[in-house]
Order: structure tokens, then C-alpha cells, then sequence
């Protein structure tokens, strides 16, 4: 039998009014400079764009502020998976009761795995980014963290985060979850991400599934049968509704507001940037919008 399980959102998120930027009238000031670009002005707290190829700062608004990072946390997390040595992306995980519960217990947003399924490291990639499972996020800190309970595994996990980070040079970076949900001390700043998120999607793995704006995952359940997962990426208004978008990840929380991680690559040139506390879905999505068409501008 085969049951189709949606993987959506189940993040509460509250109706925000978002006012655009004021309109200048151009006039006053008096005619731009021939070929200058305008700045553009985003609702986000902060933001960070650079040139991809050559590390080029091409944008900053409080860049170097340091903000929680609701689940663009789980770059971090998919880049110390696809890290690891002689990595099987084929081997099979078994979804247990206590990954459940923490979505119930955090209101988390989740890839609807079922207690009891195999799952491939692979199909927990998808379900991490994609519908941004918490989930999946933990299944993932389970298996590749060390420790012989849970708890060591999962706390072993964050330090190799931690660790990557330290070894990429985001000074002002530090996780103490594997998912974004933090206990305090779970913060990054646009241009860390951004420099994140660059290093992450030099792994052709992870560049695949953050493009990916669908995908239909086949699972055998605990009985020997089979299931599908099907999962949606939760930056689709970015991969549809900008020309060349290539990534990268959403993440949203009380904390966080609405945050975006996002790249696009147009005439061979790729333009990767971040925005940090923005005030809805829709604004971050536009603010990624504005920010990339400014960046290749530049």
C-alpha cells in the first residue's frame, strides 16, 4: 500500500503587514550618475551579498550582527553530514519515537517521518532541507554524532557544527542546537552564512537537493513495505520567481523573524547573499530578490 505524506510547514506564523521602503522622489536630488546603481533598501535587520567567485562584498546592513538563525542553522547541519569520511548516503536510518516527540514537544516544523521507516541518509538530506524538517534534522545528529546514548551522540553532533564553523572562520558564529530551534546560544550574522552557505554548496550532493523545489522519496516502513515522502522546499518563492536561483535555505522562528539564505547564478556569474529578521515570507523573499538583482549589477 502506498500512502502520500505532505511534507508542509507546521511552524505557527503570524500575519505581518510588511510596508515597503519609502519612495524617493528622484527628482529632489537631481539626476544619478550614468550607469549607477541603485541600493536597495530590504526590510531584513540585516543582510550580506557577495560575489560567489571571487568573495567579492557587494552588500552589507548590519552583516556582522549577530542574530538567531531560525533553520538556515541546518546548512551547518547538511554540511557536517556530507562531511564525513567514507559517507554512505545510501545507508539506511530507522526513524524512532524520540524524533517524533520532539516535534511535538517544539511545535517544529517537520518532514513527517514515521516511527519505525528506513530512511536513506540521502532522503534525510531532502527532508532536512527541503521541508526543513526538525526531524529529520535530529535522525541526522542521531546517526553521525558519537556516544553511546542519544544525548552524547546528538550533543557530539553540535560540537562538530561548532567545529566547522571554527575551521571556516565565522567568528561570530555558534550553534547550540542541530536544528535552529536554540536554547540561547544559537546565533550567526549574514556574512557568516553567506560564507557558510558558499562553502556548503561546493558539495554537488547539497547543491542538487537546495535546487530542488520538489521531490517524491520512496521508504520502506517497519512492517517491510514501502511509503512515499512527498516534500516541497520551503524556498520555493525564491526558485520560481527569480530567474537563475540555484538555493539555498529558509529558516523562520519568534526569534528569528524570517530569515533566507539564497544564490543564483546568471552569465556565469553567481551572486550568494543572506537575510536575517525580515518581516514576513513574502519580505524575504523580495528582499532576496532585490538583493540579487543588485549584485549582479554590480
Amino acid at each position: 500500500m502506498i500512502t502520500g505524506i505532505k511534507g508542509t510547514r507546521f511552524r505557527r506564523a503570524a500575519a505581518v503587514t510588511v510596508t515597503t521602503g519609502a519612495v524617493l522622489a528622484a527628482g529632489a536630488f537631481g539626476a544619478a550618475p550614468a550607469g549607477a546603481v541603485t541600493t536597495p533598501t530590504i526590510a531584513a535587520k540585516g543582510g550580506y551579498v557577495m560575489n560567489n567567485g571571487t568573495g567579492t562584498t557587494l552588500y552589507t546592513k548590519a552583516a556582522d550582527t549577530r542574530r538567531s538563525t531560525g533553520s538556515t542553522t541546518k546548512i551547518m547541519t547538511a554540511k557536517v553530514v556530507l562531511a564525513q569520511s567514507n559517507l554512505n548516503l545510501d545507508a539506511k536510518v530507522t526513524i524512532q519515537k524520540a524524533y517524533s516527540d520532539y516535534i511535538v514537544a517544539n511545535n517544529a516544523s517537520q518532514a513527517h517521518l514515521i516511527v519505525g521507516d528506513k530512511v536513506t541518509v540521502r532522503q534525510l538530506l531532502y527532508g532536512l532541507m527541503l521541508p526543513s524538517g526538525c526531524d529529520a534534522a535530529y535522525a541526522l545528529a542521531d546517526k553521525f554524532g558519537t556516544g553511546t546514548t542519544r544525548a552524547a551522540r546528538v550533543k557530539s553532533f553540535i560540537g562538530k557544527m561548532n567545529s566547522s564553523a571554527r575551521s571556516l572562520g565565522l567568528t561570530n558564529t555558534h550553534f547550540d542546537s542541530f536544528d535552529g530551534i536554540g536554547h540561547g546560544s544559537n546565533y550567526s550574522t549574514p556574512r557568516d552564512l553567506t560564507k557558510l552557505a558558499s562553502s556548503a554548496m561546493k558539495n554537488s550532493t547539497f547543491k542538487t537537493i537546495v535546487k530542488t523545489q520538489n521531490t517524491r522519496q520512496k521508504a520502506t516502513t517497519k512492517s517491510g513495505g514501502y511509503r512515499y515522502y512527498d516534500w516541497e522546499n520551503t524556498n520555493k518563492p525564491l526558485l520560481t520567481g527569480y530567474s537563475g536561483t540555484i538555493g539555498v535555505k529558509t529558516g523562520s522562528g519568534p526569534e528569528a523573524k524570517y530569515c533566507l539564505v539564497f544564490a543564483a547564478t546568471r552569465n556565469g556569474k553567481t551572486v550568494i547573499g543572506t537575510v536575517l529578521a525580515s518581516t514576513s515570507i513574502t519580505a524575504r523573499t523580495s528582499d532576496a530578490k532585490k538583493l540579487l538583482t543588485y549584485g549582479f549589477a554590480r
